[in-house]
């Protein structure tokens, strides 16, 4: 765990205006370690929605109704969207759109961990929607509040949609368990293989994320791994029972004199591997953006081009 360090005169001023609820907007002066975790984390969130993307758009073709269809086309546009969003935000700190996916394609920045699993059934989109989308939302909400102005901005609409994909989410679930045996069985198939990998998005336990307690004193984080991961089971457990689907894991239990669910922790060396690259599905994820970014060079360079012609004839 990182410990907060001794503050120049210029930083305490800066603290002070974290502490006084204040937003700090691209051209107020801000100390370069907030500068780059801001980058790092709204960079890696741009990429959590842009990758994700490729375990839903896999279904696509495959939806088993043309209302499926179109509202997985549409979610999938929505998430798109959202990487424009926080590629955007991140911009007002001084670094690039190139810059940004360079580091995504080195490896050196990271997105989610759960989008290095593959989607094996229709049932998977449900599990996406519902516990994917429902940590998103459980990480994101508070975000709204966070004290970089660009973006706590960007998140008020995310979230919005988001809300929408989870209950999209659930749905498919409520329509799978409530089906044919075999339906059912894919169901709570999806939900076994996703829990863990869900309570795993939230990141490594307080006591041993790096990032987390100077991430707190400035704001740009409004709640700690471990009080977002119990919020999540808290509000998830109800609605499996609701399901009917049981949640793999054999000691969760409702504490009444806590009042939240207890349950295990994920395989945290499950989490480093994944991290490292090692997940099912990483190289292929890496590898289907790049080949995205190649091909799309030439679209990104009329764009370029055409922009700098309205530039020019604006300036005779």
């Amino acid at each position: 765990m990182c410990r907060l360090v001794k503050m120049s005169i210029a930083e305490e001023a800066f603290q002070k205006r974290i502490n006084n609820g204040e937003k700090i907007e691209p051209k107020d002066w801000m100390p370069d370690a907030y500068r780059e975790t801001l980058i790092r984390q709204i960079g890696q969130h741009a990429h959590s929605e842009i990758v994700g993307q490729l375990p839903e758009s896999n279904w696509i073709t495959r939806a088993p109704t043309l209302e499926r269809k179109m509202n997985l086309l549409a979610k999938v546009q929505d998430e798109a969207g959202h990487g424009l969003y926080l590629y955007c935000a991140a911009e007002t700190l001084g670094i690039s759109r190139d810059e940004l996916f360079k580091l995504l394609h080195t490896g050196e920045m990271k997105y989610s961990s759960i989008f290095n699993y593959p989607t094996l059934t229709w049932a998977d989109i449900g599990a996406i929607g519902w516990l994917v989308d429902g940590a998103a939302i459980m990480n994101q909400v508070p975000l709204q509040r966070t004290s970089y102005g660009p973006y706590a901005r960007a998140m008020v609409r995310i979230c919005k949609e988001e809300s929408f994909h989870q209950r999209q989410g659930f749905q498919i679930m409520l329509s799978m368990a409530r089906g044919t045996k075999e339906q059912k069985f894919m169901a709570q198939d999806a939900l076994n293989r996703f829990w863990y990998p869900a309570l795993m998005m939230f990141g490594p336990p307080d006591k041993n994320s790096v990032h987390s307690e100077q991430s707190m004193a400035w704001k740009i984080k409004m709640n700690t791994n471990d009080e977002l991961r119990q919020k999540f089971v808290d509000e998830i457990a109800p609605q499996a029972d609701f399901l009917n689907l049981k949640i793999p894991d054999e000691k969760l239990f409702f504490n009444e004199e806590s009042e939240h669910y207890e349950y295990s922790e994920p395989d945290w060396e499950e989490f480093r591997d994944v991290i490292a690259g090692n997940g099912p599905c990483n190289k292929e994820r890496l590898q289907a953006r790049q080949t995205a970014w190649d091909e799309g060079a030439w679209v990104r360079e009329g764009m370029l081009a055409h922009a700098e012609k309205q530039i020019i004839e604006a300036a005779e």
